[in-house]
């Protein structure tokens, strides 16, 4: 019986049907011709049970006969220590994947768990961002350095990259507890997240000031348009400048000055339903934390005059419903075109809608007032968000709360 060799394979023909070629020496070791002309190396052995197993080590091209040869010596010294190989491949072949880990965490924790809207925003990331470099691995393959490098690849947007990781951690963490894979091997462990630049913007007393004159100007007589266009191509626009004026939207300012007055997250005001507001006990119904249902939290004066100016909208259970659909509230879209207004007119052009949150959390700081009643005036999750403002002795959160409404007050009147 002739050895399997580069000569042998080359001159083995294809025939009608498949046969094979075995080798001389080793014992096991052969090679598969078909009739299209395909060869491939295989080995043939008896497991220790006494099944027949025939297994394809490769094809001829892509490994030399003495690589297969190699090969399979190394899969008959398995099956010499009792091993299967074949049904070892075939056990890889069919275990899963991350794209697998990736829809059970999906599907049995993000959809049991989170809001929809976290569900849309962890699905869109995970499509974005993991999916493709990571999805069609084996589960169980997937290292530290396989996640480290993917981490790597996002360095340019860090906050960005630090989410993705502490997504995958927590899909990781659920593979253990589902028996995927072993406890303690979550390969997202020791990878150092990238140093975030946390955005501390807040409202100064001269910014405040020319945002209060901008708020009422919005509302007595509208705001001057926002002009983009160059001079010469300008000519089409009206000759009296103070005509070229809009009115905003009431609704959206009444929104603005709320969420100024309260620290409230912008949705949580829009959203806000008169059955939430409690004028004898002056308190609103506002998320305890984020996220979470509505319970009363105690306001200052300022944010009670505010609602009781804003007109009830027959048929409408919101405090900010919709001019044209008193059956649905303002949109975010409208209120965040409002503002792009009014920080233009009031040359702060830099500040965002939720920096008037973090203008309330720091008011309420410099007042005197420790980090832990900081968090329950914001409702945040834990002190840690909170100790960006300060940390210093307390005060009852109602006082807190009309502390901060009467600096803003006097601030957007110039006092």
């Amino acid at each position: 019986m002739p050895n399997v060799t580069k000569r042998t394979v080359d001159a083995a023909k294809p025939k009608a049907k498949k046969f094979f070629l075995w080798d001389g020496k080793l014992s096991g070791f052969g090679l598969q011709v078909m009739p299209t002309g395909r060869k491939s190396f295989i080995v043939q052995y008896r497991t220790i049970e006494g099944r027949s197993r025939r297994m394809t080590i490769g094809q001829y091209g892509e490994l030399t006969p003495d690589q297969a040869r190699g090969l399979a010596v190394d899969v008959l010294a398995k099956v010499r220590n009792g091993e299967d190989p074949t049904v070892n491949r075939k056990i890889i072949r069919n275990a899963p994947t991350v794209n697998d880990l990736l829809d059970m965490y999906l599907s049995e924790h993000v959809e049991v768990h989170n809001k929809p809207k976290s569900l849309v925003e962890i699905r869109r990331i995970l499509e974005r961002c993991v999916r493709k470099p990571l999805g069609k691995a084996k589960l169980a393959s997937v290292t530290r350095q396989d996640i480290s490098k993917l981490h790597r690849s996002m360095r340019r947007t860090p906050r960005q990259a630090n989410h993705v990781l502490a997504i995958i951690s927590k899909a990781f963490n659920l593979a253990e507890v589902w028996g995927l894979r072993p406890e303690h091997s979550n390969p997202v462990r020791l990878i150092k997240r990238y140093k975030e630049n946390e955005r501390d913007r807040f409202l100064s007393g001269e910014e405040l000031q020319k945002l209060g004159k901008t708020l009422e100007l919005a509302e007595k007589e509208g705001l001057p348009w926002i002009i983009k266009a160059e001079p010469e191509h300008t000519k089409h626009l009206r000759n009296d400048i103070d005509k070229r004026r809009t009115p905003v939207n009431p609704m959206a300012l009444y929104c603005l000055k709320l969420l100024l007055y309260t620290g409230a997250r912008l949705m949580e005001i829009a959203s806000l339903e008169w059955k939430h507001v409690d004028f004898d006990e002056g308190a609103i119904a506002l998320p305890s934390k984020k996220g979470d249902g509505r319970k009363p939290h105690p306001v200052s004066g300022n944010v009670l005059d505010i609602l009781s100016d804003i007109p009830h909208l027959d048929g409408s259970p919101y405090v900010l419903a919709r001019i044209n659909d008193p059956t649905r509230h303002i949109t975010k879209e409208l209120v965040e075109n409002a503002w792009q207004r009014v920080r233009h007119h009031a040359d702060i052009p830099d500040v965002r809608i939720h920096d008037l949150r973090h203008t309330v959390g720091t008011f309420a700081a410099q007042s005197g007032s420790n980090a832990f009643l900081i968090s329950h005036l914001l409702r945040h999750r834990n002190v840690t968000i909170t100790n960006r403002y300060v940390n210093h002795d307390a005060h009852p959160i109602r006082v807190l709360s009309e502390t901060v409404g009467e600096r803003i007050e006097a601030g957007l009147k110039g006092g």
